[in-house]
């Protein structure tokens, strides 16, 4: 299994760990990713609102660069990459004046023929990889453990057939394979105002108190993710949210990878465990 790997800006800065536990367990689990050579940033979730076109150009031109370095399929960690690349990829595979636009746009050798599939990590190991495959690599079962699996608000978007928009459950089953006690609650899907964090600070301290306090609520002792926009807000403003909500909350916020690397039986150091705000010391 070898695939093209776009990390995008979020991986390669203040979310580090992710990028790390992706590229551990990945090679644990015998799957190749190859950095995407020159790639540029997806427009993360402004270029939309303030440059239509911007859309699908910029995150069009990783797909293009995916084709030309001989890739079908390109999988991207981040949540708000993985829509805007995937959209993208729709877009242009649907709508043959906008592959024109696109490929009008890109410096002279580039250029966009086929349609490249984008997939969301967490998705390639449970559809093409197969969690009976995990399971069987297993080594520290995440038994006693009770996971609250936060896929945010876009995950699952646009809707498709890997998960349910309202009630995904894709990272729930990971977690059982794991070995983990998988805690239910109405906010998983849910936003938890990342995208805001800079510009309305205590809307996202508000949105990210709401989704930790229903985890926390329904028995949660850990929180999984899987998009560094979300871990900023859950984990960075998680002080933020006790303040706004007048209570302690201390709960620990990792990358699903991280989890799955623990129950691989991986070293905390190279999962990148010692990088969060809130201390992740229960997370053993």
């Amino acid at each position: 299994m070898r695939y093209a790997y776009y990390p995008g800006c979020s991986l390669g800065k203040g979310e580090q760990e992710y990028d790390l536990s992706m590229r551990a367990v990945f090679a644990k689990l015998g799957i190749e990713l190859v950095e995407l050579e020159d790639w540029n940033c997806c427009g993360a979730v402004h270029s939309d609102i303030n440059n239509p076109s911007g859309a699908y150009a910029m995150p069009g031109r990783n797909l293009a660069l995916a084709e030309a370095q001989g890739f079908e399929t390109v999988i991207t960690p981040c949540s708000a990459c993985y829509k805007n690349l995937r959209q993208a990829s729709k877009t242009i595979a649907a709508n043959k004046s906008a592959r024109q636009t696109l490929n009008a746009s890109l410096a002279e050798g580039l250029e966009l023929k086929g349609n490249i599939t984008v997939l969301h990590p967490l998705y390639v190991l449970l559809n093409e990889y197969g969690l009976a495959r995990i399971k069987e690599q297993v080594t520290h079962p995440l038994a006693g453990w009770k996971v609250a699996s936060y896929y945010g608000c876009m995950l699952t978007r646009p809707k498709d057939d890997f998960d349910s928009t309202e009630r995904p459950r894709g990272m729930d089953d990971l977690m059982r394979a794991l070995g983990a006690e998988v805690i239910d609650y109405h906010m998983k899907a849910k936003c938890c105002g990342g995208a805001l964090a800079l510009s309305h600070a205590g809307v996202t301290a508000q949105l990210t108190g709401n989704v930790l306090v229903a985890a926390k609520d329904a028995g949660a002792e850990v929180v999984s993710l899987a998009c560094p926009m979300c871990h900023m807000a859950l984990d960075a403003y998680q002080g933020k949210a006790e303040h706004a909500l007048q209570q302690s909350l201390a709960m620990p916020v990792v990358f699903f990878t991280q989890l799955l690397g623990l129950a691989l039986g991986l070293e905390r150091k190279a999962l990148g465990l010692d990088r969060h705000i809130v201390s992740t010391s229960s997370v053993r």
